[in-house]
């Protein structure tokens, strides 16, 4: 039987669930069409296009919608091809391309305007006990107790953000995040291409394993791209720049908790083609790897000529 994903999941159970949460979750509950397709809708918050975390966060609930309980994702691999639109539904089709025995693999079509926006291959898997296990020690940085808070960090500078910006920071969000280092977001300085974040859910979420992957996929899109641009002392929002996620993977090595704090450790070996690539790996705050990703991103610095358009967005 197909996961019962969002259906049995009361949220008016979870006291703490913040408003910003409630609406991520009731987002990723697609609305099903007919078997193997699904419909998503996208928040009223006055973007130009949809957040690329969204439409992962979503064509991996389509997927899972068609994946037996027992079965977990363990990665995906998405390519985004045109900016979504925010004011329209997007429809998401799914093909069961196979079910082995202890693998199963879906692909997802995202769709609007008669057109493909995205589309994902994913892969689920039986749990395994045992067998070779290791992974990369968690670098030693700050607690996120001892870091500022997005509150407190948009009291201190929002008086001077662009006006872009400051409607960012002033919109109640479902993850909240804070940077190790703030050099990158308060000057134009040329650093390091590196940085860690510390993340989390900003209220109580269901402990549905499959709920808990989806939102972490969401939050991964969150920075990531940033991090390419930091070797050139400029930012996503950097109005010479056309900026957009191409491509997104994420391989889910080990069951997570999204109330709980954990690390974003990403670092860019390279941008070359009007393109910025980067590496991302997720960490518990006991130091344990839970996932890794990659994305590569358009970094276009903008020309006069006002006809040209990127052939990807989101």
């Amino acid at each position: 039987m197909p996961i019962a994903f969002f259906v049995t999941v009361k949220t008016e159970n979870l006291k703490f669930m913040s408003k910003a949460v409630k609406t991520l979750l009731n987002i990723l509950d697609l609305e099903p069409l007919e078997e193997n397709l699904f419909r998503g809708q996208s928040p009223d918050v006055g973007w130009q296009r949809v957040f690329g975390g969204q439409v992962i966060g979503q064509a991996l609930v389509a997927a899972q919608r068609t994946v037996t309980e027992e079965r977990k994702v363990h990665s995906l691999h998405g390519y985004f091809m045109r900016p979504g639109d925010p004011k329209v539904p997007i429809i998401y089709e799914v093909d069961r391309i196979r079910d082995g025995r202890s693998f199963t693999t879906r692909r997802v079509v995202a769709i609007q305007h008669g057109h493909a926006i995205f589309s994902m291959s994913s892969s689920f898997q039986i749990h395994e006990e045992g067998g070779l296990e290791h992974y990369i020690p968690m670098p030693d940085i700050p607690n996120p107790e001892d870091l500022p808070s997005e509150k407190e960090l948009a009291e201190q500078y929002i008086d001077h953000a662009p006006e872009n910006v400051r409607k960012y920071w002033q919109r109640e969000r479902p993850i909240e995040i804070r940077p190790t280092d703030l050099t990158h977001y308060v000057s134009s300085k040329k650093l390091e291409p590196k940085q860690q974040i510390w993340f989390r859910a900003t209220g109580e979420l269901p402990a549905n394993e499959a709920i808990q992957q989806a939102i972490l996929a969401y939050a991964s899109d969150m920075t990531l791209l940033d991090t390419s641009l930091f070797a050139h002392g400029r930012a996503v929002f950097d109005p010479e720049l056309q900026v957009a996620s191409l491509d997104h993977a994420m391989w889910f090595h080990r069951p997570i908790n999204m109330q709980e704090w954990h690390l974003y450790t990403q670092d860019s070996p390279n941008s070359s083609g009007s393109r910025g690539f980067t590496r991302g790996s997720i960490y518990t705050r006991e130091g344990v790897l839970v996932a890794s990703v990659a994305q590569e991103g358009l970094i276009r610095l903008r020309t006069r000529d006002k006809g040209k358009t990127s052939p990807a967005g989101g």
